[in-house]
């Protein structure tokens, strides 16, 4: 298992999750809620850069691999599921959003790994698609984990919950796309 500077970023992004689950369950008496909402945030918007960052220096420091490619949607798809679980236990979040978006994440991890079983991983690569619901995702929950007013005016629940529906959105237009994709396989059919 290699070790440098994008993977030891995507590891803490990994070591985020914990943090941002225990920061809701401190008592009242260390951080009150629109407090604790902060920090939340905070800790998530960091993890959110570190997304873009690992990948940005793993290109430019030419320190791409395979384990890298393989932690890196598994810290992304973590970190989003256990926001998403934190958010519907306060109410922040709507059931049918959190299912969706955790059980893409499940289906589409399952058929890319059937994929490369079958010599087909290149018709289920990572497309445009994919990355803009990732972005909306990335973009929703900081709004929601935040749940105040922001400069005094702008609802970030209201805006949150607008987003993460948009998120929701494209997270099944690509849980479609990568369907339709894998269609020929899927039917036993070769492209």
């Amino acid at each position: 298992m290699p070790f440098n500077l994008p993977i030891a970023l995507t590891w803490l992004r990994v070591a985020a999750i914990p943090l941002l689950v225990t920061i809701f369950y401190l008592p009242a008496s260390w951080l009150s809620m629109p407090e604790k909402n902060v920090l939340a945030t905070g800790l998530f918007i960091f993890a959110a850069l570190t997304d873009w960052l690992d990948g940005y220096l793993a290109r430019r420091m030419k320190q791409e691999s395979a384990f890298g490619q393989f932690l890196d949607p598994v810290a992304d798809k973590l970190i989003v599921a256990a926001a998403l679980l934190v958010l519907l236990n306060m109410d922040r979040v709507q059931v049918w959003v959190a299912l969706v978006i955790i059980g893409r994440e499940i289906t589409i991890s399952a058929l890319r790994e059937w994929m490369a079983q079958v010599g087909a991983s290149k018709s289920v690569a990572v497309h445009m698609v994919g990355k803009l619901k990732t972005t909306a995702q990335l973009v929703a929950i900081p709004f929601l984990l935040f749940n105040g007013t922001l400069f005094g005016w702008l609802n970030a629940a209201l805006i949150g919950t607008w987003l993460i529906w948009v998120a929701a959105f494209l997270t099944l237009w690509s849980m479609f796309y990568y369907l339709q994709k894998a269609l020929p396989q899927l039917l036993g059919k070769s492209e």
